[in-house]
């Protein structure tokens, strides 16, 4: 591979898994973010997306020495952070599992690369939009459709993060993308 060219993530996670400390560095930058986002809009707390993302990827680093590349890591990542919010849920009261707010992360959703003060109230309005539409999904949509958007999973990854069949992945996602767009006919 050239070296211009970023390592994949599967290649990172095997150096990493032979001792290599600056992959995991790299694998850490690279779905910090993304992974804390998904947290918090699964358990809509900021203490418990930061606890629940601690542990993710402290099982990472614990299970490095039995990783075997079998799937994207991204799948692999979003399995663990998966188990570990069915964990925390079985050991909690139900809750619903997305939440959109305005919490961390959500003003870089908010600020549009414009300077313009009506661009800039019109996206806020359609997010705003979307985080209400989102709110109104069932829990499993939502996931789907996080995973999807978040992450950038495939249906065949989304059904293998959440132990469900490829079908029941592709359903969940097409109603919630079905919902969120009668739920923002306005601006399609």
């Amino acid at each position: 591979m050239p070296r211009d060219e970023p390592a994949r993530d599967e290649e990172l996670m095997v150096a990493y898994r032979d001792g290599n400390l600056g992959a995991f560095e790299a694998l850490y930058r690279r779905h910090k973010g993304g992974l804390y986002r998904y947290l918090l809009r699964q358990c809509r707390d900021n203490a418990v997306a930061e606890e629940l993302f601690q542990d993710v990827w402290l099982n990472l680093i614990r299970s490095r020495g039995s990783y075997v590349v079998s799937s994207r890591f991204t799948t692999y990542l979003y399995r663990v952070a998966h188990n570990r919010l069915i964990d925390h849920y079985r050991r909690q009261a139900p809750a619903a599992l997305v939440s959109y707010d305005e919490g961390e992360g959500a003003q870089e959703l908010l600020a549009p690369r414009e300077s313009e003060p009506n661009v800039f109230y019109e996206a806020r309005a359609q997010l705003v939009r979307v985080l209400e539409v989102l709110e109104t999904l069932p829990a499993a949509q939502r996931e789907a459709f996080v995973l999807q958007q978040e992450a950038g999973m495939s249906v065949e990854e989304i059904a293998e993060a959440t132990d469900v069949s490829r079908e029941t992945a592709k359903s969940r996602l097409r109603y919630a993308m079905n919902k969120l767009r009668a739920g923002l006919a306005e601006w399609l």
